[in-house]
């Protein structure tokens, strides 16, 4: 629990919801629960190891709930991130999914790898290979590589096939370096509503990975983790037959932008919507909306709008206001579903975990701002 918070005073109070400090980040415990026992479920049956991305929630209270429904690791994006969450109870395998450079990376990886059963980091350079040596030395331990592919988009990820059989060879090769498999994260198949073209976009970008596996099996230099995929894929990549480790993030919240797609062939996905930033209406002299106290600094905006309840339209009104078009009385409090969970949760000191109408729990968002 967040102690010293304004609103730990409210927690198991009936109704206590209302009165929260806002706007306050609140998490559905009932939706959230089923997102976390729907995803570990589908996965298990689809033969796929789960591994979240935590950049969704940078919370070791939910990283814990998810290894705790059998997830075999978690994801973060940045160091800074993996260093907040390594004390999550239960953690014993983090994959750091980004490549990590820079001068004060070696000893921060290699305190961090003393930490943990299992360190491990994508690469796509000969130069971030360097980097996770130095670190292996510096640690007295071994630091795994995941060699990363490009599927497409050109963020990060060597070129192709070619390229990631010869980076894999160069991992295995190199002392203090343990050559743990590939990646692939098709991040702009993710939110293509149809579901049909977002699988064929899916199964296009994972081509060259499944090209350099089996050019690398061949080798005898087999890749143990297989490892990418999103929400937006979970129930496509079994048939896929190219990874074996699921990095899916947002299911746990159910954002705005997830709903909008079809995450199945029948249309209707198997979440709900559990993450909301509660806004007090403050003013009310309009004609035809109210002002809550959420804005800019509440919500992320690369995206959609926050969703208000019973279809109301919502606009952004600056930093620290925003439109509620529904005739809400003064003082009244509104749940509006986030647009885009990750980078809205990183907005926020802490999640508000709430159980109907009742405050049941602050949990730290302790991975915030870590993007260093």
């Amino acid at each position: 629990m967040a102690t010293g918070h304004p609103n730990a005073a409210l927690i198991g109070r009936q109704g206590g919801r209302r009165d929260l400090a806002t706007p306050a980040l609140v998490l559905d415990i009932r939706a959230f629960e089923h997102n976390l026992a729907t995803m570990a479920a589908r996965t298990r049956a689809a033969g796929l190891a789960l591994r979240p991305h935590a950049k969704t929630h940078k919370c070791r209270a939910i990283a814990a709930r998810q290894l705790a429904a059998g997830a075999v690791g978690i994801c973060t994006a940045k160091l800074g991130e993996a260093e907040a969450l390594a004390a999550t109870p239960g953690l014993e395998s983090l994959l750091i999914t980004s490549p990590v450079l820079g001068a004060l990376a070696p000893p921060r990886l290699a305190a961090l790898a003393g930490r943990l059963p299992e360190l491990l980091v994508a690469v796509d350079s000969e130069a971030g290979l360097a980097l996770l040596a130095e670190a292996a030395a510096l640690a007295g331990t071994a630091i795994g590589a995941v060699v990363d592919i490009d599927p497409g988009i050109h963020r990060t990820g060597v070129a192709d096939a070619g390229a990631a059989v010869a980076l894999a060879r160069r991992a295995a090769a190199t002392p203090g370096i343990a050559f743990a498999g590939l990646q692939c994260y098709a991040g702009h198949a993710q939110h293509i509503e149809d579901h049909g073209l977002r699988r064929d976009i899916a199964a296009m970008a994972l081509a060259p990975m499944a090209e350099a596996a089996a050019e690398l099996r061949a080798l005898g230099l087999p890749p143990r983790l297989m490892t990418g995929g999103g929400t937006g894929t979970s129930d496509l990549e079994a048939g896929l037959g190219v990874l074996n480790e699921l990095q899916a993030g947002s299911y746990v919240f159910m954002d705005v932008e997830y709903d909008a797609i079809a995450l199945t062939a029948e249309g209707a996905g198997p979440f709900r919507p559990a993450l909301f930033v509660d806004a007090r209406v403050i003013s009310a002299n309009a004609a035809d909306f109210v002002t809550v106290d959420a804005g800019f600094k509440a919500f992320a905006t690369d995206g959609p709008k926050p969703k208000a309840p019973g279809g109301a339209d919502y606009a952004f009104m600056g930093d620290e206001h925003g439109a509620v078009f529904a005739p809400l009385a003064l003082g009244e409090t509104v749940a509006l579903q986030v647009p885009h969970c990750d980078p809205t949760v990183n907005l926020h000191d802490v999640i508000h975990v709430v159980d109907g109408d009742t405050l049941v729990d602050i949990w730290p968002v302790e991975g915030r701002g870590r993007g260093y």
